[in-house]
């Protein structure tokens, strides 16, 4: 039995993912995409991932970088997300943001934030693979109180959130 894309896709949108948004500063601004396949690899030394697809607009520009960002979206920011997974616009329109350490646009209101400078890529079907060293991280928001503010945006089943 062999299993199509569709099928496949319905079976891995069972596993709900985070939500995060990869920036860098390039010579012509800033640029960025929405991405929900990230995660943390390494603690010695302090590396993370995530996925980009090869045929996307603001990856290759991002490649390029000295520093890269990543905003852990929260609940609240299912807007911002959308802006940043569109393409042909100007992404940071009517987005608030401050350069890390490194430069790299991190978007203010995120739960979190994670800047590093690019270490590997590889390439595996119609995605690619990066791997960053972490040279700067800060979480914004403690979730104690549980709103959509403190909460993290979660990618189920296709859309935005778990289901009611």
């Amino acid at each position: 039995m062999s299993l199509n894309i569709s099928e496949f896709k319905q079976v891995v949108s069972n596993f709900a993912t985070g939500v995060v948004v990869i920036t860098a500063t390039t010579p012509d601004g800033p640029v960025g995409f929405t991405c929900q396949t990230f995660g943390s690899l390494s603690l010695e030394p302090l590396l993370a991932y995530f996925t980009a697809q090869t045929g996307g607009s603001s990856w290759p520009r991002i490649k390029g970088a000295e520093s890269i960002g990543i905003s852990i979206l929260s609940q609240a920011q299912e807007q911002l997300a959308l802006q940043f997974a569109a393409s042909g616009k100007d992404k940071f329109s009517g987005i608030e943001w401050n350069a890390g350490p490194g430069g790299a646009p991190l978007l203010d209101g995120a739960l979190a934030h994670v800047e590093g400078t690019l270490q590997s890529i590889t390439t595996h079907g119609d995605h690619e693979i990066a791997v960053l060293e972490v040279t700067y991280g800060m979480v914004n928001k403690v979730n104690k109180a549980n709103t959509s503010e403190t909460m993290p945006l979660l990618y189920f089943h296709g859309t935005f959130g778990l289901p009611a």
